[in-house]
């Protein structure tokens, strides 16, 4: 005979295995945050790079293809903060000192 599921027992097992994975999510974006460099900045002007990078990803595909040509050679170059300095870039095209 067939043992009854235990919907309540899987709902339950499907929300932790959920929390886990927002948790190792959030980590995860702290450590690209450190590694990148970007934790030098204000959580204000962090959050406006951000929200500048949303806008201009929704109507400027080009963008995020370069920023994803720039990701892809910093974990490449296995994440060190100094490939991220005068790669010529830089979205305004000014450069930093």
């Amino acid at each position: 005979m067939r043992r009854p599921r235990d919907i309540d027992a899987e709902l339950k097992a499907l929300q932790e295995k959920a929390k886990q994975l927002k948790v190792q999510r959030t980590l995860q974006l702290g450590e690209l945050v450190e590694a990148t460099g970007a934790d030098t900045l204000s959580i204000e002007a962090l959050a406006g790079v951000l929200l500048a990078a949303v806008e201009q990803a929704d109507g400027k595909p080009e963008a995020v293809a370069r920023w994803t040509e720039r990701g892809t050679a910093f974990f490449q170059a296995g994440g060190k903060k100094g490939g991220r300095k005068g790669t010529g870039n830089d979205q305004n095209g000014a450069s930093r000192t």
